[in-house]
Order: structure tokens, then C-alpha cells, then sequence
């Protein structure tokens, strides 16, 4: 078990209610697909799932699932990242912004 935590990087890890699997979550969906390769879990039958979309607030997003098992453990993993490209802040908001987090 150490070795298949240690290859990853999760943002969660939680043993589900039937004590017979575990959800993973990942920042990025290169983040999971890594991980399903380093651990040897990406067999050509790994049932996986993608989705693009729009959360309530309106920004896009994309997301992947994967459900390998590993050593009897059913493994429900999962990565969810916005799509969205705004600009960043222009310099003058960024300055503005800089020197409020400063102000006493």
C-alpha cells in the first residue's frame, strides 16, 4: 500500500463506507494518468471516464475517471481541473491588490 501512496500525489484519499475500496482525487488529469502508469495500473480493460463541462459558477472544466483494482482493493480515482484560460491580473490591479495585503 505504501508504494501505491507513494507514486501518487492526491489531493484526497479516502477508504469508502464497504471497507472494500478507496477513492483517490487528483489536481490534474496528467497527475492521475501518471499515477495509473507508475503503479502499473493502466491495462489496456481499465474502465475510464472523461467529461467536460461547466461547474455552477459557470467555469469550464474537465475531468477523468479510472477504476482499477489493485490487490482486491476496488479503486475509484478521479481528477478534476478548470479549463478556463483568462488573462492573468493586469499589473496595475496586481500592484493595487499587492499593496492592500500590505496596508496595516
Amino acid at each position: 500500500m505504501a508504494e501505491l501512496l507513494l507514486l501518487a500525489d492526491p489531493t484526497a484519499i479516502r477508504i469508502r463506507p464497504d471497507g472494500e475500496s478507496m477513492a483517490f482525487d487528483f489536481d490534474t488529469i496528467a497527475e492521475l494518468r501518471s499515477w495509473l502508469h507508475l503503479a502499473g495500473l493502466d491495462a489496456p480493460d481499465l474502465l475510464t471516464g472523461r467529461h467536460d463541462g461547466t461547474d455552477d459558477d459557470g467555469w469550464p472544466f474537465r475531468s477523468m475517471y479510472a477504476y482499477p483494482t489493485w490487490h482486491g482493493w476496488k479503486i475509484y480515482a478521479r481528477a478534476f481541473e478548470h479549463t478556463d484560460t483568462a488573462a492573468p491580473l493586469d499589473p496595475h490591479t496586481a500592484d493595487q491588490l499587492a499593496a492592500l495585503a500590505v496596508t496595516p
